[in-house]
């Protein structure tokens, strides 16, 4: 196992940090993208990242531009997928895999641009959701749903029962008409962050292993 840290030039003016962990030996690639509030080196996606490189896969986690320079307003939608597509590029051209050796994940908006690019192109071995936004806070009833309908990759969502930004009672109906049909994991009492209540006698690492090793296994099936 090696850890190699790689700059990726987006724009003209924006270059990005992205951490590769890569094992001896790999047959699939996961790629990693943050959420709206925290960059790729949050507890969640460093837990992710590290435990899902321990078996033999070999993940990348990435920063979108405004998180690089330290901004806290999010990127324009061109410019979050032209860095999405411009990681997956790196990847195939360091590594020499195809498209289908790798699976599109993220964080919320992390993910949701990943499913965007999915929903434009037919290429990729999958894509894991880690609370996936389905609405804003308290409009369950204006989903952003859609271009889920065109993906035609295998999906694998993480979400909790607590998430305020996508209420399950609106959710799992609405996967139910995908095809093919995704894989929903719920993490009971775990909110948009997966963190839990209080009152809820589990550790927060053992809600991170919980998830690595369900993504560890979905993936093993995909490759």
């Amino acid at each position: 196992m090696k850890t190699e840290n790689h700059t990726i030039t987006i724009t003209e003016k924006a270059d990005i940090s992205s951490v590769w962990s890569i094992p001896d030996n790999y047959n699939s690639v996961l790629i990693i993208a943050h959420g709206a509030g925290r960059n790729m080196d949050s507890e969640f996606i460093s837990e992710i990242h590290q435990g899902i490189s321990k078996e033999n896969i070999l993940t990348v986690k990435f920063n979108f531009p405004y998180m690089e320079a330290g901004l806290k307003a999010p990127n324009t939608p061109h410019v979050l997928e032209e860095t999405w597509q411009k990681v997956i590029d790196a990847v195939i051209k360091k590594t020499g895999v195809s498209r289908k050796k790798i699976i599109l994940s993220g964080v919320s908006m992390g993910g949701r641009y990943a499913t965007i690019l999915a929903s434009k192109e037919d290429l990729y071995a999958g894509i894991i959701l880690f609370g996936y936004p389905l609405h804003a806070p308290g409009k369950p009833d204006k989903p952003r749903f859609n271009h889920l309908r065109v993906i035609h990759e295998p999906m694998l969502f993480f979400q909790g029962t607590r998430d305020s930004l996508c209420h399950l009672d609106t959710f799992q109906p609405l996967l139910e008409t995908l095809s093919p049909k995704p894989v929903l994991h719920i993490i009971e009492g775990a909110d948009h962050s997966f963190k839990l209540l209080k009152r809820i006698e589990r550790s927060r690492q053992s809600v991170l292993q919980e998830i690595t090793q369900v993504s560890i296994e979905w993936i093993n099936q995909r490759s």
